[in-house]
């Protein structure tokens, strides 16, 4: 039996509201355009002049200070391996995309988790939205954004910075929720104003599930920011897309090991971050 002959026009709906959006709040999207292009820019910049030497000295280092000293000769070495690749450049690129979507997402996202910590009816009302985020397909991010602003890097890291927003909400807002209720109680009973127990006592005893949380976001940044390639960004996700649309075989097993190298030292340090925070915080208690 077919189904009714019944049409809705909810997309409609949002295309006329995107068109709204693009008419009346230009000037705020060229503020975003031109603050987002020139913190990738300078990230860029800045990366591409470090001397090739001291940036795998500097990963060393992380990987020595967050995980072993095999960990940091193990990463230097792939970094080493990109630059044999000749994708030196495409990887800075790809860094400064992740660096500006992570920090932005940060500066957004626990903020806005403090808040749903601190309010219940808040909570109730961002959950639903951070789900239908989390489970959108990432692809779909791609469509409104190219509405917005020129193809190129910009599209990108605004698309990445709503798909990769959603794990340091949740994580922060989780962290601050699940503190010690005895602790918080203890802080009370010194008289402890509202902001100084959540600056004192609840972000102190969050902070490894934070860490977490952005260890997350990260991630799911730098995936989104290979997938950004599809609407002009460059990078390593580029280098994919262009060995995809030439079968080219060699191209496209470099670009992708490289892009798997990058997860990989990103992963293992931001969760030895996160491991360090959360044995302080054990050695505090």
């Amino acid at each position: 039996m077919d189904f009714p002959d019944i049409t809705t026009t909810i997309g409609d709906y949002v295309k006329a509201f995107i068109d709204f959006l693009d008419e009346n709040l230009e000037p705020f999207f060229d503020f975003i355009f031109l603050i987002s292009s020139r913190s990738i820019n300078g990230f860029e910049q800045f990366l591409l002049y470090i001397p090739w030497w001291v940036f795998l000295l500097l990963i060393f280092l992380l990987g020595w200070r967050f995980k072993s000293p095999f960990s940091g000769v193990l990463y230097a070495a792939f970094i080493f391996l990109v630059g044999t690749f000749g994708m030196w450049e495409e990887m800075m690129t790809t860094l400064s995309i992740v660096l500006v979507s992570v920090l932005a997402s940060l500066i957004i996202g626990i903020p806005t988790g403090i808040l749903m910590a601190l309010s219940k009816g808040f909570s109730v009302v961002m959950r639903p939205i951070l789900d239908a985020m989390q489970t959108m397909p990432s692809f779909v991010y791609l469509i409104p954004v190219i509405f917005f602003f020129p193809i190129g890097n910009i599209p990108a890291v605004i698309a990445t910075i709503i798909y990769a927003v959603p794990p340091v909400i949740r994580l922060t807002e989780l962290g601050i929720r699940n503190v010690d209720q005895e602790v918080i109680e203890s802080a009370e009973s010194f008289g402890s104003s509202r902001m100084q127990m959540l600056v004192k006592v609840q972000l102190p005893q969050a902070l490894s599930t934070i860490m977490a949380g952005i260890n997350q976001t990260t991630m799911m940044a730098l995936a989104m920011a290979v997938i950004g390639s599809m609407v002009g960004a460059e990078g390593l996700g580029k280098q994919v897309l262009i060995a995809i649309n030439h079968i080219d075989i060699s191209l496209g097993f470099e670009a992708g090991i490289s892009i798997v190298f990058l997860a990989i030292i990103i992963d293992r340090v931001t969760a030895g971050i996160a491991e360090r925070f959360q044995a302080h915080r054990g050695n505090v208690s």
